[in-house]
């Protein structure tokens, strides 16, 4: 069985929109603003790629990704060439871009549940904040990795849904604060 990972850049308030540029929404870009750059934040980001057997990501994010990181090859040589899988009811195969290797639809949470079922490495979800809502509420996530911004945003997409669900909990497997007030929180979901 494959470990479902969802990782996020979240305010303290748990706001996951737009940590980078992003049309539309007032604190577009708040990871990079008034927080000094420290590369050792970031040293999770590239575990995850060297970890990662596949990248998962909504409809949204993928359309936000997909025009960039394939030309980011230095930055993203793993996440470019790994089998990745967008989950959507909306989007056609014609949508897909041709440059960023094997990409896969997948319908509904069922389709991700049973690609869990199959043999490979961890499957690395980013962004995507509406499909977090649904892959936890359906108990399809096994791990979240978080940077934990000390910043309070108020308004926008959250990285949990609010529908009334039994409590779960989650165990500490990891965890480290910076200099900077960022911290890094990676939990295991307890079943």
């Amino acid at each position: 069985m494959r470990t479902l990972i969802y990782t996020a850049f979240v305010s303290i308030d748990g706001v996951v929109e737009g940590p980078g540029p992003e049309p539309g929404y007032p604190n577009s870009g708040w990871t990079f603003q008034d927080i000094e750059f420290l590369p050792e934040v970031y040293d999770l980001k590239a575990r995850e790629q060297e970890e990662a057997g596949a990248l998962m990501l909504g409809r949204v994010s993928y359309q936000a990704f997909a025009p960039v990181w394939p030309s980011m090859t230095e930055e993203f040589p793993r996440y470019n060439a790994m089998p990745k899988y967008v989950v959507s009811t909306t989007l056609k195969d014609e949508d897909l871009v041709d440059n960023w290797g094997e990409i896969t639809i997948l319908r509904s949470l069922d389709d991700v549940a049973a690609l869990k079922q199959t043999d490979g490495g961890p499957i690395s979800v980013h962004g995507s904040a509406t499909l977090a809502h649904g892959l936890a509420d359906a108990d399809l996530v096994d791990r979240y990795h978080l940077l934990v911004f000390p910043t309070v945003l108020g308004a926008g997409k959250r990285m949990w849904s609010d529908t009334a669900k039994d409590r779960q909990k989650l165990e500490l497997v990891e965890s480290e604060a910076y200099a900077n007030g960022v911290q890094k929180l990676c939990y295991d979901v307890v079943r």
